[in-house]
């Protein structure tokens, strides 16, 4: 049984490197059904689990709330830029918010401060795309 999960994990590990972005379980467990894996929907929350845990997923609550997954290649406590429109996901260094971070928890006595930072909204591309559906252009 050991050897099915590792293979599945090794599944989803390898979906979650192929989406462009931030992703969630159900998206990516519709990609592997589309596929043919067989892998059920709760494997893949534990994969992602797992994953996450291991540090070799980032995951983060969307701004509806719902828990959102992405291969991780970095190390250690970063954030990101998050498109709401694609997924697109940019890790960013916010040296401002650490120190802002630290600051406001000594301000208020706090200790040990950990935070969590990230930023949504709509990149480049998909803010370009809107402007051209709102003038009439075709937008493949």
């Amino acid at each position: 049984m050991a050897q099915r999960n590792t293979w599945q994990r090794d599944r989803v590990r390898e979906a979650l490197t192929d989406a462009p972005g931030f992703v969630s379980a159900q998206a990516l467990h519709a990609t592997l059904r589309d596929e043919n894996t067989g892998i059920g929907l709760a494997t893949v929350y534990r994969a992602l689990a797992t994953l996450a845990a291991s540090g070799e997923a980032d995951q983060l609550q969307s701004p509806e709330g719902e828990a959102i997954y992405r291969a991780c290649s970095s190390t250690g406590h970063h954030h990101h830029l998050i498109c709401r429109s694609c997924g697109l996901a940019v890790e960013i260094q916010a040296h401002e918010v650490e120190a802002w971070a630290q600051r406001t928890a000594a301000s208020h006595g706090f200790t040990e401060a950990e935070h969590v930072v990230d930023i949504f909204g709509v990149c480049a591309a998909c803010s370009a795309k809107r402007a051209a559906t709102l003038a009439g252009e075709r937008v493949d």
